[in-house]
């Protein structure tokens, strides 16, 4: 095990930066080939890539075998319309299901046993975005996927999932940092404005993030691709055009690290998404990113996206536009974070259908 980004060289160091997707669902040449010559710090299955228990179980231990450094193995499951287990198991309930604590603790508990039983480490949940009942119209695609009902109830609720799914052994990740839920289009397209001022951002959209970096320890904190125009925060591109916050120092940095002192991953979410990719190319999106305080960019399907941006990365440092010092800061927080990793349990098929079983009496509960 490595313990020091000194003992890595640069190459190898901007590798871990990276959190990418591979093409399918088998350890085939071509991924082979990525992952040696990558030696990305974490990857995330898709619903692509599952396709059963097993074949799942196969792929990311042949991923971890073959892998210098032990990788974050990650995917979105969430529940609902975010579930990338439902070709395996009983599809899960959705965020905006659960109700009290206790069905909280309960839903993270099956994420996590199921999880870890298929190979994987990491879960990119829960979504902390705030949907009260004044923007349940907005069509921004995140109504279902987020607890409660305001900005007190999904941290009591989301804290409650987190606590109960690290745990029990499944790093957790709070999304979509500052916050999402006033958004009016969804970020897959294209790039939302967030037409709300820094009252209502401070008191219902970053309250879920003070309170959970505080006192919950969230492994990564996921950053959303957004434009926050009323807000102090909000900076612009020397074309004039908004800064996402994914990519702005003022949120990732001033906000995230320096006031709230927040010190697990901070992870750009997918780079390809139409906000990012409408805008910027993918290399000047990394770079950007990097200097703005990700510590792991995420790229998540496209093999010449993925290979772009880590070169980008890399001329960007031997040019000296990305200082030596910020890509060591970001490989000790990886390496933080993967001390806090837990192996995976023992593949059992039997223990799989019984969990698949308790998820639909789960779901029969939620629906009485």
């Amino acid at each position: 095990m490595v313990n020091s980004p000194e003992q890595l060289d640069l190459r190898t160091k901007v590798g871990q930066l990276f959190f990418i997707g591979i093409a399918g669902p088998e350890l085939d040449a071509s991924t082979r080939e990525l992952i040696e010559d990558f030696r990305p710090g974490g990857i995330c299955l898709f619903a692509r890539n599952i396709r059963e228990a097993k074949q799942t179980r196969e792929l990311l231990d042949g991923i971890r075998e073959m892998s210098q450094l032990v990788p974050f193995l990650s995917l979105d499951q969430e529940g609902g319309l975010v579930d990338r287990l439902r070709r395996i198991l009983t599809p899960m309930p959705a965020a905006n299901k659960i109700r009290t604590v206790e069905e909280a603790r309960r839903l993270a508990s099956l994420i996590a046993e199921s999880t870890r039983l298929l190979g994987f480490n990491t879960d990119f949940a829960p979504v902390v975005d705030v949907i009260d009942a004044a923007r349940e119209k907005d069509n921004n695609g995140l109504y279902s996927r987020a607890f409660g009902s305001n900005a007190e109830g999904a941290t009591e609720l989301a804290g409650a999932f987190l606590d109960k799914l690290q745990s029990e052994g499944i790093l957790g990740c709070i999304k979509h940092f500052p916050g999402l839920g006033a958004a009016a289009v969804d970020s897959h397209e294209e790039l939302p404005s967030v037409e709300i001022d820094d009252n209502e951002l401070s008191n219902t959209d970053l309250l879920p993030y003070r309170k959970l970096t505080a006192t919950h320890d969230p492994a990564f904190v996921m950053v959303a691709h957004a434009a926050f125009p009323n807000s102090k925060n909000q900076i612009s591109d020397l074309d004039g055009r908004m800064t996402p916050s994914s990519l702005n120092g003022k949120f990732v940095t001033e906000l995230l690290r320096d006031e709230f002192n927040y010190e697990g991953i901070s992870i750009t979410d997918d780079l390809e998404m139409g906000a990012i990719l409408k805008n910027y190319g993918i290399g000047k999106a990394c770079v950007k990113a990097v200097n703005a305080g990700e510590d792991m960019l995420a790229i998540c399907a496209g093999r010449d996206n993925i290979i772009e941006g880590r070169d980008a990365v890399i001329g960007a440092v031997e040019r000296g536009e990305i200082a030596m010092e910020r890509v060591d800061e970001a490989v000790a927080r990886i390496e933080r974070g993967r001390q806090r990793l837990s192996p995976p349990l023992e593949f059992n098929a039997e223990r799989l259908a019984e969990l698949s079983d308790e998820i639909a009496e789960f779901n029969q509960h939620l629906n009485r």
